[in-house]
């Protein structure tokens, strides 16, 4: 049976120079998904044009609109990059600039020309849930973000807040702590199911 082998972090991106190549309606997209996660992550836009979306999107975050075609001297500082123009040669050109500076890239809908996946993001307060399919199938992340959405509490929020405060009164090692708040935890989850 085949695996998903990707790594799942949760970068903050507003200590990171994210940079999206291409204005159009996949770039829109791309930067929705990102300020909807993460509205103060710093955002850099190349393309000739930007959707009007676009322009109203960036005036919300930290985004630069440059009106221009792209050009490698546009990585400079980039931590990430995610390449969305309708042109496969600017992306494939994207993608090599990029892994010769060790640039993390993503061309969006082209799996072999990526070093990450933008996934299905649940956020409930501090709580987020990523979800993968492994680059295969977007519409399946999205029906278990709608899932995760629909069973995780609102006041999920709460519970992380008193069960850190209830940590900090724990005493004894790491590993007597985890025991400790799994055998709390472990009640409340039962309460929950019945």
């Amino acid at each position: 049976m085949e695996r998903n082998n990707l790594y799942p972090i949760f970068l903050k991106a507003k200590s990171l120079n994210v940079l999206i190549v291409g204005g159009g309606y996949v770039a829109e997209e791309k930067l929705t998904f990102l300020l909807k996660s993460s509205p103060d992550a710093h955002v850099t836009m190349v393309s000739p044009m930007f959707r009007e979306g676009t322009v109203d999107l960036a005036k919300k975050g930290c985004v630069t609109l440059v009106k221009d075609v792209y050009r490698k001297r546009y990585l400079k500082g980039k931590h990430m990059v995610v390449a969305t123009t309708d042109i496969p040669e600017v992306n494939v050109k994207v993608h090599g600039h990029c892994r010769k500076r060790s640039i993390l890239v993503n061309v969006a809908d082209n799996p072999p020309y990526c070093d990450f996946y933008m996934g299905g993001i649940v956020t409930k307060g501090n709580v987020k849930v990523a979800i993968s399919t492994n680059g295969k199938s977007p519409t399946t992340a999205k029906r278990l973000r709608q899932f995760f959405e629909d069973v995780i509490p609102e006041n999920v929020d709460d519970l992380v807040k008193n069960l850190n405060e209830y940590r900090k009164t724990i005493k004894g090692d790491f590993e007597q702590k985890v025991e400790t708040l799994n055998e709390f935890t472990k009640g409340l989850i039962e309460k929950r199911e019945s």
